[in-house]
């Protein structure tokens, strides 16, 4: 276990396993127990989901795993959750871990740091994305989204709860509001930052080989309370295939898997195994 220094000062632990080339994995490598490994899977999450991926790829890739979602929460950034600065995180990490040169795979809004990545370094030999679009991402409905949720941490008044959803399905709208106010003005931080990203015009900017994937069903709809909106992250993937393809990305769209179901290593393993072993040669 090494650990890296993040652009404010903190410390984040990295764990190294395997040989071969590198691959950053933004994951927990420690998977959850108790009543936290109970709340995962009832949102259909592999407990120990990190550690699972890092299995599945160590045996053929030197893999630096840190979990940079859990460190924030933790540690969290108000006010300077920026691209640029997220980038110089993922950075320190490869410096820490000696990687010169290494692949990066984030999913959801780890997945969109990668972008920015991807268009800040030439450091990097490949780039997976998984749950968010390379084109035509849903930036303005994610400010909205974090904007709300910013809001019910301060105690701003919001729209009551909707109805919840049939048994079996995750109701978005019904969620408790469990973050604090720093926690959630990270995230809005980071999507203000966003808010005029042309991801068209970075296209040309990003030199390394790339994947992208996401469950067709990947559609979450948000009541009032936060923010009245649709963050369909399937759509762009298949409205843009062509377009993706012609722009040099692998795409992969998971018939019948939402965003929670997508990120399980079940699905992500077999694309993105034979797809970095071709890619990092």
């Amino acid at each position: 276990m090494v650990q890296a220094t993040l652009h404010d000062g903190q410390r984040i632990d990295v764990e190294v396993d395997g040989n071969g080339p590198v691959l950053l994995l933004a994951v927990d490598p420690a998977p959850a127990s108790g009543d936290r490994a109970e709340e995962l899977r009832k949102w259909g999450t592999d407990p120990a989901l990190g550690r699972s991926l890092i299995d599945g790829l160590s045996d053929r890739f030197r893999v630096v795993a840190f979990d940079y979602e859990g460190h924030v929460l933790a540690h969290p950034k108000p006010d300077t959750l920026t691209p640029d600065n997220v980038v110089a995180d993922i950075l320190a990490v490869a410096d820490a871990a000696g990687a010169d040169r290494f692949a990066y795979y984030g999913y959801s809004w780890l997945a969109l740091t990668g972008l920015q990545l991807a268009i800040r370094t030439e450091r990097l030999t490949a780039l997976a994305m998984g749950g968010y679009p390379p084109l035509d991402g849903p930036y303005p409905e994610m400010l909205a989204v974090t904007t709300a949720t910013h809001a019910m941490a301060t105690g701003a008044p919001s729209a009551p709860p909707s109805h919840g959803a049939p048994e079996g399905e995750f109701d978005w709208s019904s969620a408790e509001m469990t973050m604090t106010e720093p926690q959630t003005r990270q995230f809005m931080s980071l999507y203000l930052a966003l808010r005029d990203f042309d991801d068209r015009a970075a296209q040309s900017r990003v030199t390394c080989p790339r994947l992208c994937f996401a469950g067709s069903k990947d559609v979450i709809g948000y009541d009032e309370r936060w923010g009245g909106v649709t963050v369909d992250i399937a759509r762009p993937f298949t409205d843009n295939r062509d377009e993706l393809t012609a722009a040099g990305w692998a795409v992969h769209v998971l018939d019948g898997l939402d965003h929670t179901t997508a990120m399980q290593p079940s699905a992500v393993l077999p694309i993105l195994r034979p797809w970095l072993l071709s890619a990092t040669g």
